[in-house]
């Protein structure tokens, strides 16, 4: 222990006093056994910031020579030497001074060249000066680091643990949501129930997303706008070329952060502010059909349903492409049993379920239903003047006629070889002459070209009854139907009759 005020008088007072210990009953010597037993280095600034005693201990803790600390030497040159050994910075010294100044407890760590620790902490004592004890804590605070790096490697393999968790959790969660769209997709009688249920799903799931989903046309020119969600900037229609995925037969995901190039259909949107999307081609056996379309937007990334919505997207489009490729094939088996193949109208049996269909509802609700039984006069002898294909020919061009006229909501059939019925929901019997006489007179106009040349022109006849006033059962009012048809036939052909005037008819033969 080395003091200039007396240094056999072993260790000062006022420096024990400094930390609280009471020195009134201690020898001299006793107090210097302290200092030289002290695990710390000790030193002791006076008033001025010289250096006014400090203990042996210091110069193995500090690692540093007895010539760079010397009684009566500065604190700015002792902080300036550690400053040059690297210890501590012009900011770290800057901030030491100002700590001294404030006559406050303090406390820092400095690193050694060694890569020892050193704890210095500074307490004030009474006359202004100041005691610092310096304590190597390499020990400790390596314990600390790698406590706190096994506490953090800990934390993240918990994070890691709870992130497959929720990413499991989620593909479950997608997987649950795929298979009840999928439920609900195969169980579609119609194209139009499944874009509902589509775009119903697709709103819930990704929210905040723009969908679209186009179906190619008839002509396999263009792909027609289906459906959207989101309300998106839906074409009516847009080429095939226009999209990457359908010019590459895969899925494509386009994704501002990768290469990637816009698809021509996106580019032509008014909205450009996706961040990216996904282009799924509709494959239904083997053919592909259509195309869904989805944009996803960043800044509601967070508010997502699904997490991980282009894997979601692409395992939508595969659910989509078997449910069109199940309705298709749904529509042509019934199609098979319930058209005609010569011209595409219903035939018998459909006409007879659907009337019993509407016989029952107009029943409820004591409404009225109209029917017209017509074929094409002296039908049997434009076939053996001009071949059964001609006629075949005006049968299409009668067929034809009855599309112009009608809407989905009539049923038309082909009955049986020239013979034609018609359903008409919800009308009157004068209503439903007048449809008649309408179809009567644009068959009338019709041309049928057949082999380079126009085929004579063919005319109807017409028999028009109606619900309730021609029976209450589906054979008297075909009956009725049909005999008024036999009178417009007896009258002279390319007529309406309406079982009015067959009711007239009868009377006078009574």
């Amino acid at each position: 222990m080395t003091d200039t005020a007396n240094a056999e008088s072993g260790i000062s007072p006022k420096v024990l006093s400094a930390y609280g210990i009471n020195t009134v009953t201690m020898e001299p010597a006793f107090l210097g056994q302290v200092a030289d037993g002290m695990e710390q280095g000790l030193l002791v600034w006076n008033p001025s910031g010289i250096c006014a005693m400090y203990t042996d201990r210091i110069f193995d803790v500090l690692e540093i020579r007895p010539a760079d600390l010397t009684i009566g030497l500065s604190r700015h040159d002792f902080l300036t030497g550690a400053m040059m050994r690297g210890e501590i910075d012009q900011t770290a010294l800057d901030r030491l001074k100002e700590r001294f100044a404030r006559k406050t407890p303090f406390q820092f760590d400095r690193n050694l060249r060694s890569g020892r620790i050193v704890s210095t902490a500074a307490r004030p004592m009474t006359d202004g000066g100041y005691v610092v004890t310096f304590t190597d804590v390499t020990a400790q605070r390596r314990e600390s680091a790698d406590l706190d790096d096994a506490k953090r490697a800990a934390e993240e393999a918990q994070a890691q643990v709870l992130e497959t968790l929720e990413n499991e959790k989620s593909r479950q969660y997608e997987a649950s949501m795929l298979a009840e769209l999928g439920d609900w997709l195969q169980t579609c009688k119609s194209l139009d129930e499944l874009y509902i249920i589509l775009k119903e799903y697709m709103r819930r799931l990704i929210p905040h997303s723009q969908g679209e989903l186009y179906i190619y046309s008839n002509s396999r020119d263009v792909l027609d706008g289906a459906v959207a969600w989101g309300d998106p900037d839906l074409h009516d229609n847009i080429k095939a070329d226009a999209c990457w995925a359908l010019r590459r037969g895969r899925n494509y995901s386009f994704r501002p952060d990768k290469i990637s190039f816009a698809c021509a259909h996106v580019a032509e949107q008014a909205d450009t502010t996706a961040d990216d999307y996904i282009c799924v081609p509709i494959v239904a056996h083997g053919d592909t059909v259509g195309l869904l379309h989805i944009k996803f937007h960043k800044a509601e990334t967070e508010e997502r349903c699904v997490r991980f919505p282009h894997e979601f997207a692409a395992n939508c489009g595969e659910l989509i492409s078997l449910a069109i490729a199940n309705v298709k094939l749904r529509d042509e088996l019934r199609d098979q049993s319930t058209r005609d193949p010569l011209t595409g109208l219903f035939n018998r049996r459909h006409f007879l379920e659907s009337m019993r269909s509407e016989l029952s509802l107009q029943e409820r609700k004591n409404g009225t239903f109209g029917v017209i039984s017509f074929d094409a006069d002296k039908f049997k002898s434009f076939n053996d003047n001009h071949g059964h294909d001609a006629g075949d020919m005006v049968l299409r061009t009668i067929a034809e006629a009855m599309n112009a006229l009608f809407s989905e909501d009539e049923v038309l059939c082909r009955y049986g070889g020239e013979e034609f019925m018609i359903l008409l929901p919800g009308v009157s019997r004068a209503e439903a002459i007048d449809a008649a006489e309408c179809l009567r007179a644009r068959i009338e106009n019709s041309a049928t070209p057949y082999a380079g040349r126009t085929l004579p022109t063919v005319t109807v006849s017409c028999g028009v009854a109606s619900f309730p006033e021609d029976g209450a059962q589906i054979q008297d009012i075909l009956k009725n139907a049909d005999d008024a048809l036999y009178l417009a036939k007896k009258d002279g052909r390319n007529r309406v009759v309406d079982t009015s005037k067959l009711k007239r008819e009868q009377m006078k033969a009574v």
